[in-house]
């Protein structure tokens, strides 16, 4: 197996046991701060006062090594509203703890948790955009994902989804008639990049201020494809409604990675346990959806720096069409797959199987030399590495501050993957390496997503080995689950699988009915956006367009 973690120090691993974490010893570090503990089904919540987030936060972060603050939910009860901090470690997803912050009804608001995790920023203002809470000490609270103009939260209960949203005569000003962003120096000058722009990758807005030629200030606008999808799922049953939502979100190739991050949530809040079988096929569909997005990042990715469709565009989608064509034989569909269900998937293996397994070894055949002609083509080109080499550099501590993920954090030397750390599906079973590269650059995202897409064919190799040999008698596809789900009330969790693009996370609350009472997004995209102001300061736009494209940013991920 090639599954075992590097060893790290472990000097802030305050309460960690064999077994895992001692929670006691947690709350002994936090002493009179924890006013009550709750059991959620992935880790236990302490509550905590309104005031005290900071401090909570930073002893958590510094004295227990939570250096990871995954998401944040913000919901809203009949008595009071409350903020969930969903923290976990780096060097071990698996040891997570939840901190839980009500605030009264008539007056929701905390402190803020940006000035401990950077990545809490957005999070915090998506949560006041939607909910309706205030983060006392946040560096710039203001709506995120809807107009400024926007009457009402959404995500409360009080919303009026009737009420005209109307924007006076002064709201449509001219945004560039002052061009200048800063009065102390006339060189600076503000830029819009986008939000309908090739090389945003969907509708992103950057509000860019340059200082002559080099970027002095950076703002990435999103929202203009914000659908509320939390909302449409919490409006959803358990068992049929959901489940072609998230096929949606990252609308691009990653279907079946959404179903399944939907599908370990729920299936763990619900105790259903899926048939190894059907495993096997999660794990082969997923590592297809995979490599299909790597394909697409990098024939993107190259476009953006070299500005050539002809050539290096079309290599990219050449051998992404060759998986699509294989998730189309498995599922039916080419992007939206609605192929997983809670308990297993769908139906089996496309007849003949004998002849679905050739078409997949073909393709795993020719991979190596198609990628071979990718890094000759790319990689190899003394433009491209000019282009990416030292440009959009990320450090690991950036990266942990941010709550950046993926090949994003592996690009910058961060060892994290959720199917290794915190294993779910097959994957536990089967041979392949967590793949890192130490540059931290626009060229080490670009090695990190080339280099995956080797050890996804790699783990879709082994299980049509296993899917092969699989008893005809044991090829069960789906568990025995009720047609109406409904968990006990007030029952939480949080989970999350390893998209193409990072942590994929859900948070679900259920109240007793078949609809959940809260459901919670956690875009990787979304963190991952955060850090493109870092990357691109003191740097050129060009330089900027290349960092962009190497998040490989979903704007339907992101905004949601």
């Amino acid at each position: 197996m090639s599954l075992e973690k590097p060893s790290r120090d472990t000097a802030l691993d305050v309460g960690v046991t064999e077994d895992g974490l001692d929670y006691d010893a947690l709350a002994d570090l936090l002493g009179g701060h924890v006013l009550d503990r709750e059991e959620h089904v992935n880790a236990e919540g302490f509550v905590i006062r309104p005031d005290e987030v900071q401090e909570v936060l930073s002893t958590l972060k510094e004295e227990a090594g939570f250096d990871h603050c995954a998401c944040v939910t913000a919901q809203e009860y009949d008595d009071r509203y409350e903020s969930i901090y969903h923290l976990r470690k780096y060097n071990d997803p698996t040891q997570e703890l939840s901190i839980v912050v009500p605030s009264p009804k008539d007056d929701p608001h905390n402190e803020s948790a940006a000035r401990v995790y950077d990545t809490a920023d957005w999070h915090e203002r998506e949560a006041y955009d939607l909910v309706g809470i205030d983060y006392n000490d946040h560096p710039d609270l203001r709506r995120i994902l809807l107009p400024e103009t926007w009457q009402g939260h959404p995500l409360s209960q009080d919303y009026n989804q009737d009420q005209p949203q109307i924007v006076s005569l002064r709201e449509h000003a001219n945004p560039l008639k002052d061009d200048k962003r800063s009065e102390d120096d006339p060189d600076t000058m503000f830029v819009n990049i986008g939000p309908h722009h090739p090389a945003t990758h969907g509708v992103l807005h950057v509000e860019t201020v340059l200082d002559g030629e080099q970027i002095a200030d950076l703002e990435p606008d999103i929202g203009y494809l914000h659908r509320c999808e939390e909302q449409m799922c919490q409006q959803g049953t358990y068992r049929h409604q959901i489940m072609p939502y998230p096929d949606r979100w990252d609308y691009i190739s990653a279907g079946i990675l959404n179903e399944w991050a939907y599908a370990r949530a729920a299936e763990d809040l619900a105790d259903i346990e899926v048939p190894e079988y059907a495993q096997v096929i999660r794990t082969m569909a997923a590592e297809m959806c995979r490599i299909a997005s790597h394909e697409l990042a990098l024939a993107t990715f190259a476009l953006d720096v070299f500005g050539d469709f002809t050539a290096v565009f079309q290599y990219g989608i050449r051998d992404r069409e060759i998986v699509q064509n294989l998730l189309e034989d498995l599922t039916g569909q080419r992007l939206m797959f609605n192929y997983l269900r809670l308990g297993g998937v769908a139906w089996d293996l496309p007849e003949p199987r004998d002849e679905y397994f050739e078409k997949i070894r073909d393709f795993l055949d020719d991979l190596p030399h198609k990628l071979e002609e990718i890094h000759d083509l790319v990689t190899g080109n003394e433009i491209f590495q000019m282009r990416c080499v030292d440009t959009g550099v990320l450090s690991p501590e950036q990266v942990k501050q941010y709550g950046a993920t993926g090949p994003v954090a592996r690009g910058s030397g961060v060892d994290y993957d959720i199917r290794r750390d915190d294993p779910y599906g097959y994957y536990d079973e089967l041979d392949w390496n967590v793949v890192t590269e130490q540059g931290g650059d626009n060229f080490s995202r670009v090695l990190v997503r080339l280099r995956e897409v080797e050890e996804s064919a790699r783990i879709i190799e082994q299980c049509v080995d296993l899917l092969e040999q699989w008893p005809e008698d044991d090829r069960e596809i789906q568990a025995n689950v009720p047609r109406t789900l409904r968990p006990d009330p007030d029952k939480e969790i949080y989970r999350s699988v390893e998209g193409a693009k990072g942590e994929l996370g859900i948070y679900i609350r259920s109240d007793g009915t078949d609809k959940p009472a809260r459901f919670k997004i956690r875009s990787p995209c979304f963190s991952n956006l955060q850090t493109l102001p870092e990357m691109s300061q003191g740097e050129y736009i060009p330089d900027m367009i290349a960092s962009l494209g190497s998040l490989d940013i979903v704007l339907g991920e992101v905004d949601r």
